[in-house]
C-alpha cells in the first residue's frame, strides 16, 4: 500500500467556545483516488479543503500531506507548500480578468520560480489538452463558464502538483458545461491524479469520484467506495 497523499489524524477544528466545525477525523486519501465530499452546509467540507491546503490550522490533531506536517507550518512555509503541493479550482474560476489566459496560467509558475521558458511550455501543453489553447490569448470575461473552468484546472496544474482540490467546480455552470467540467476532472483522474471533490452535486460524485466520504456535523458518517459500474 502506498503512503497516503493525505493523511488526517485526530483531526479536530474548532471555533472559539462552540462544538467542533469538524473532528474528530481520521481520513487517508491514497494516490490516484477521486474522492468526492459530500455533505449538506455546515457540514465541514470547506473546513476540510482549507486545513488540507494549510489556510487554517486544526485545534488538535495531525494532517500529513505529500510527506508534508502541514499542521506545522507557519505562513511562509504554507504558502510555499500550496504552490508545490496544492492545485485549487474553485466555483467561480478566480481567474484575474486584467490577465489574458496564458498570463493567468503562468501566475502559480511565475510565483514559484519556474524558469519562464519551461513555464511557457508546462502552460501551452496544459492548454492544448485540455482544448482552450486557441483562446491564450484571449481575456477570461470573452469565455464560457466551461471554458473558465478549464483554464483554471490548467492553472492548478502548471505546477504538477500531487494534489488537485475542486470546491464545488460545476456550481456555477449551466447544464452542458457541467457535462463538459465532469468528464474532464474523470479524464483527470484516469491519468493518475489525485483528487478531492467538495460538491452538493450527487451525479457529479457519482460520475467522477471512486470514492465517496459523506460528513455531517463535522463528522464522517460513511466512506464506501464506488464501482466503476456507477462511474
Amino acid at each position: 500500500m502506498p503512503a497516503p497523499v493525505i493523511e488526517f489524524k485526530q483531526v479536530v477544528k474548532r471555533y472559539e467556545d462552540g462544538p467542533p466545525a469538524l473532528g474528530p477525523v481520521e481520513l487517508s486519501v491514497y494516490p490516484g483516488e477521486a474522492v468526492a465530499l459530500l455533505g449538506p452546509s455546515g457540514s465541514g467540507k470547506s473546513t476540510f479543503l482549507n486545513l488540507v491546503a494549510a489556510l487554517d490550522r486544526p485545534t488538535e490533531g495531525e494532517i500529513t500531506v505529500d510527506g508534508v506536517r502541514v499542521d506545522r507550518l507557519g505562513e511562509a512555509a504554507a504558502a510555499k507548500y500550496r504552490r508545490a503541493r496544492i492545485g485549487m479550482v474553485f466555483q467561480f474560476f478566480n481567474l484575474i480578468d486584467d490577465l489574458c489566459v496564458m498570463d493567468n496560467v503562468l501566475l502559480p509558475a511565475q510565483l514559484a520560480g519556474l524558469n519562464r521558458a519551461e513555464a511557457r511550455d508546462r502552460a501551452w501543453t496544459l492548454l492544448q489538452s485540455l482544448g482552450v489553447d486557441a483562446y491564450a490569448k484571449h481575456y477570461p470575461g470573452r469565455l464560457s463558464g466551461g471554458e473558465r473552468q478549464r483554464v483554471a484546472v490548467a492553472r492548478a496544474l502548471i505546477n504538477r502538483p500531487p494534489l488537485l482540490l475542486a470546491d464545488e467546480p460545476t456550481g456555477a455552470l449551466d447544464t452542458a458545461s457541467r457535462e463538459d467540467v465532469k468528464e474532464l476532472i474523470r479524464e483527470l483522474n484516469e491519468q493518475g491524479q489525485t483528487i478531492v471533490l467538495v460538491t452538493h452535486d450527487e451525479d457529479l460524485a457519482t460520475g467522477c469520484a471512486s470514492r465517496e466520504v459523506r460528513l455531517l456535523d463535522g463528522c464522517v458518517v460513511s466512506d464506501q467506495t464506488l464501482s466503476a459500474v456507477t462511474r
